[in-house]
């Protein structure tokens, strides 16, 4: 266990190592932060000063090790767009995106693991096929039409939701959520189902093909044969072992969810980390892209070292293969 656990976090460190690499890369490549400080009609000597005092006169690798410490630090400098820190601008926007996909995540969970399970035992079904009809709708749609569509009929037709906007949030430090005000849940329900539908369609065939394969394995065979109820072996049995690689691609999901914000945040105008992106990418705003390249590859990074540990913990063959290897060595 303690050697899996630190190969993990090995891999880990190199990816965000690599991650960082490629951040750092923008600064080099993609425009000249002084130039965008400065301006155009920036005189030589002013711009060779904010070049020293930045520090971007140093070679390059020197470069990169001051930007690796202070990205440990959380400090990206200075959004060249708006002139304050990029930490502090992170920061006001992640509760908002973190809840955003908090709660499209639970919606896909809560109705795609039980559609998956009903069409799988009920194969033939109407609402079976009407459920597959649905998955095949919400996996073919793009995210942005599915909100606009969502606008147009709950927001404009019969203006039952607002169609932008967080809605009002209590503060706690620099945290801000939405989730304590009724106003927050009432803005927060048309973004999280538009994030949420194509999750949901996922796991419900997700859960549908793992249902339908465990149910032909030996051991439901076995438990029929015992004389097991088929809500036993269907849920205490099937289910169960369904759960493994859902637990999986959810955990993934879950940091797709956070990092694709994008489409949804931009569509329904949602404070997040999304629409600051988006805006960072319209005026090569180079040190937010950085820091949120960063944050979202230490989002992906933590879910999977959570899921890997996880999955070895509810998969024994994974610690008898584990097991087998170290005895091995």
């Amino acid at each position: 266990m303690f050697a899996f656990i630190l190969q993990r976090l090995f891999q880990a460190v190199i990816v965000m190592v690599v991650v960082a690499f490629i951040a750092f890369m923008l600064f080099q490549y993609v425009g000249d932060p002084v130039v965008f400080l400065l301006g155009q009609d920036a005189k030589p000597d002013q711009i060779a000063q904010l070049r020293s005092d930045l520090g971007l006169d140093q070679p390059f690798f020197i470069q990169y090790w001051h930007f690796l410490l202070n990205a440990m630090q959380g400090e990206f400098g200075l959004s060249l767009r708006q002139g304050a820190k990029v930490s502090r601008l992170i920061s006001e926007r992640f509760p908002a995106t973190l809840e955003l996909a908090l709660v499209a995540a639970m919606l896909a969970l809560v109705i795609g693991i039980p559609m998956g399970v009903y069409t799988a035992l009920k194969r033939n079904s109407v609402l079976s096929q009407v459920f597959m009809t649905i998955s095949l709708i919400g996996v073919s749609l793009p995210t942005f039409l599915i909100g606009i569509l969502l606008i147009l009929l709950f927001a404009v037709v019969l203006g039952w939701f607002p169609s932008f906007g967080r809605g009002d949030t209590i503060k706690f430090g620099w945290w801000s959520s939405g989730l304590l005000t009724a106003d927050g849940w009432h803005h927060i329900v048309l973004p999280a189902i538009t994030l949420a539908v194509f999750q949901l369609t996922l796991i419900m065939r997700l859960v549908r093909s793992e249902m339908l394969e465990v149910l032909r394995t030996d051991y439901i065979k076995f438990a029929r044969a015992r004389g097991l109820s088929n809500r036993a072996i269907h849920f205490g049995h099937a289910l169960k072992n369904t759960l493994v690689p859902v637990m999986t691609i959810t955990g993934l999901q879950l940091g797709g969810l956070i990092a694709f914000a994008i489409i949804t945040e931009t569509v329904f105008q949602w404070p997040g980390m999304g629409l600051l992106f988006i805006q960072a990418v319209t005026f090569a705003d180079i040190p937010v892209m950085a820091a949120y390249l960063c944050l979202i590859a230490l989002i992906f990074v933590l879910i999977n070292l959570t899921v890997d540990l996880l999955y070895f913990a509810v998969d024994p063959r994974l610690r008898v293969a584990n097991d087998g290897k170290a005895g091995g060595h």
